[in-house]
């Protein structure tokens, strides 16, 4: 079956309890919920969380060459701003990646300012809350015909 990986880093299994100003009341269950209801019948979702840097990468590995992954929604969370492997994975692989951040990272700390996956990926969506990954999800369904 055709799926959509949605991909989340570090520390975004606490969503909905870890800064609710910055990351809103929603879980990451919430997001996941409402993303695969997006889905057309014959579309499936794989929605998966790591903590850690490996996770990711062997993620992303899987679904990159996987002929049924149609595209990768992929939150690094503090990777993207200093994983040079986690970029490297995304070059290397045949499925698009669409960055994507909750908050609008531009208008935080500095160091949240640089991404190092950005060149990397097909494109990049920040500050719109957990509706980010509504647009990004959109975004490789409208590349794919699939919407």
């Amino acid at each position: 079956m055709k799926y959509y990986l949605i991909l989340n880093g570090p520390n975004l299994n606490l969503l909905g309890r870890r800064q609710p100003d910055v990351y809103g009341h929603d879980t990451l269950d919430d997001i996941n919920r409402e993303l695969a209801q997006m889905l057309p019948d014959g579309l499936s979702l794989d929605a998966r969380q790591y903590n850690g840097e490996g996770g990711i990468i062997d993620a992303l590995h899987a679904a990159g060459f996987d002929e049924n992954c149609l595209g990768i929604v992929l939150n690094a969370g503090a990777y993207t701003h200093y994983s040079y492997a986690v970029a490297d994975a995304i070059a290397a692989i045949e499925v698009p990646v669409v960055e994507v951040h909750i908050s609008n990272v531009h208008a935080r700390e500095d160091f949240r300012r640089k991404s190092v996956i950005a060149p990397v990926c097909s494109g990049s969506i920040s500050g719109f809350g957990a509706d980010s990954y509504k647009l990004a999800l959109s975004a490789l369904m409208m590349r794919n015909g699939k919407n």
